[in-house]
């Protein structure tokens, strides 16, 4: 019994002691009212190996047919202090895919041209992926992309790290490059 008690006593100082190296830690984070440690959005996303970048309200336009383009679309946050740029995307769905962006041509239309350096999103921030505005071109497709799809894109940011997206494919109306969802499931080029 005696063994009992010294291994439990043991115990019981190590996590002492270990609670109290833990507390006295230079570096350590903010505690908020309650005590409790407090810690920044770009701290907790490198605790749970979540990629810097995301993207909120994702969604890639529906294509009558696979010889039809698409794009992704969606709000692009960075939740690191670092400005981070997104130089680069690919998806299985899609042979090709570049970052567009969409320019005006003197005649008061606009065209869609790849987006050269890629796509600045500062620290803390966002940027937006809109119809007839910068996006995520899906070309060469592999299949007719129909409403209620899931497709996957993943972003290669300017340090090396990767955020994939699951982006569902939702109806659009509208020209070519107008890719605004509505809720029903017909498409018009």
């Amino acid at each position: 019994m005696n063994k009992k008690i010294s291994a439990l006593s043991l115990a019981a100082s190590l996590a002492l002691v270990g609670g109290a190296l833990t507390g006295c830690a230079s570096g350590s984070a903010p505690a908020d009212s309650s005590g409790q440690s407090v810690s920044t959005t770009a701290a907790a996303a490198a605790e749970q190996n979540m990629p810097a970048i995301s993207v909120a309200d994702a969604w890639v336009k529906a294509t009558e047919s696979d010889n039809d383009m698409s794009g992704l679309f969606g709000k692009i946050e960075n939740s690191s202090d670092q400005e981070r740029t997104i130089v680069k995307a690919t998806s299985d769905s899609a042979g090709m895919v570049q970052l567009h962006t969409t320019v005006p041509t003197p005649n008061g239309g606009s065209v869609m041209k790849e987006k050269e350096g890629g796509f600045p999103v500062p620290a803390g921030g966002s940027i937006a992926f809109e119809p007839g505005a910068n996006h995520v071109m899906l070309m060469d497709l592999k299949s007719t992309l129909k409403a209620g799809d899931i497709v996957k894109v993943t972003l290669t940011m300017d340090d090396g790290s990767t955020s994939t997206v699951e982006a569902p494919v939702k109806a659009f109306s509208g020209a070519k490059e107008s890719y605004a969802p509505t809720g029903d499931s017909s498409t018009d080029h």
